[in-house]
């Protein structure tokens, strides 16, 4: 529809504004754009940062496209790792519950792959709820596990808020210009919302049920007795190709040994 030299100028305009792959995103906005003037808004908008899946209205997700409105936090491609390792444990007619959901990425990635099992998702923002509704996920608005049924689920993943306080500066200035600082920032260590987590998990979970979620940095040392006092064991981190830490893996016991280990 648009001519070479268009391509071209857009991919020049988005590298002069700091973009770290012009051409692929020169790619999808000539592919998603209807007409010329939409074009010139939309790279306008990129230029000033606005996340390129907000201007499309969408991202490619573990080989999927997922639709993403404005203000939720764009899923993003690492933690398809993530979603592929929670379908693996998912039972064909198990349950799923996803916390923190957000466009509801994971949990509809879930629901694609074990089209028997049940798959839930919760978020406490409710535009994050409505656009995962309108990617096909049952998704409720609540904080972390409040509201989902005791002991029924065989996995609960989430991509809880994990950058700590004081690192959220070395985040690209577009991200923390645009997207909500609460999808971000887990306190001073970055484990406020994993320790929640992991009590949230162990009421949800079934004795040999799985919690996934995304880590980073050196939490890891720092996890491992958290999820311990939780009543989890056989604990598997994964790390991207660059070896950096970025999730973690944990199986639940039961609530028995949970309410030993607090004690």
């Amino acid at each position: 529809m648009f001519a070479p030299e268009v391509g071209n100028e857009v991919a020049e305009r988005l590298a002069r504004a700091g973009c770290v792959a012009p051409e692929e995103e020169t790619g999808e906005l000539l592919a998603s754009a209807p007409d010329p003037a939409t074009l010139t808004a939309w790279v306008l908008r990129r230029e000033r940062g606005e996340p390129l899946a907000w201007i499309v209205g969408g991202v490619r997700f573990a080989g999927r496209t997922v639709h993403v409105d404005p203000g939720v936090y764009v899923p993003r491609a690492q933690t398809a790792e993530l979603a592929l390792r929670a379908g693996d444990l998912l039972p064909e007619r198990g349950r799923a519950a996803d916390l923190c959901t957000g466009s509801g990425a994971v949990a509809a990635y879930l629901a694609s792959v074990r089209p028997s099992a049940a798959v839930v998702a919760s978020d406490i923002d409710s535009r994050a709820v409505g656009c995962a509704r309108r990617n096909g996920v049952r998704a409720v608005v609540a904080d972390m596990d409040g509201g989902l049924e005791s002991g029924a689920f065989d996995v609960v993943c989430a991509v809880t808020p994990y950058v700590p306080s004081g690192a959220m500066h070395v985040l690209p200035a577009d991200v923390t210009r645009w997207e909500p600082r609460a999808a971000l920032d887990g306190g001073p260590d970055g484990l406020g919302h994993v320790r929640r987590l992991a009590v949230g998990a162990a009421r949800l979970l079934r004795a040999g049920g799985w919690l996934l979620t995304e880590i980073g940095g050196d939490q890891g040392t720092l996890v491992a007795p958290l999820l311990a006092a939780s009543g989890f064991d056989s604990l598997t981190f994964w790390h991207d190709d660059e070896g950096d830490l970025r999730g973690v893996a944990a199986r639940f016991r039961s609530a028995t040994s949970s309410a030993a280990a607090s004690r």
